[in-house]
């Protein structure tokens, strides 16, 4: 039987390691479908869009699933990545280290489409399945990163994938 790895991608902390409103919807979606047979892997590490704290984002969302229910032995190695395609990237070894595993990509609604183009293309020998928790934010911030993923899929789509 597969083993299901919940993945959570990172989202912003502030620089001293509050998590945004962004990564605690991704993370309460996790915790909330957590069974004690799931392996949990976190990624995010630094990055000036995300994360300038001393610690990697990875380990505040560890601590905040522990907090609220995520058994500590459930959690594989970070993902110590800067952005989306590096999430892909980094998480790749981590699994393909395990035997017989899916795949539960938890993210944001705005950014389901970008993960879903990169996900299929470097995770593409595991079975793979998306999450897009809705995101809680104002419309003016919701708009400003649908654009934003907009763009990116755009370039993604024009230019191809590089990693």
């Amino acid at each position: 039987m597969k083993k299901n790895v919940l993945i959570v991608l990172g989202a912003p902390n502030s620089p001293d390691g509050k998590l945004s409103v962004i990564s605690k919807s991704r993370l309460n979606h996790c915790a909330s479908i957590f069974a004690k047979e799931n392996l949990v892997l976190c990624t995010g590490g630094w990055g000036d869009q995300f994360n300038t704290s001393n610690k990697p984002h990875a380990q505040y969302c560890k601590a905040y699933l522990i907090k609220n229910g995520v058994l500590r032995h459930a959690f594989l190695d970070f993902a110590l990545s800067s952005n989306t395609v590096d999430d892909a990237v980094k998480i790749k070894p981590i699994v393909k280290a395990l035997n017989q595993v899916r795949l539960t990509v938890i993210t944001s609604d705005y950014h389901l489409e970008r993960v879903k183009l990169i996900f299929n293309e470097i995770l593409k020998s595991f079975e793979l399945k998306y999450v897009g928790v809705k995101s809680n934010l104002s419309e003016e911030a919701y708009n400003k990163l649908v654009s934003h993923e907009k763009k990116a899929v755009k370039s993604i789509l024009e230019n191809g994938l590089y990693y």
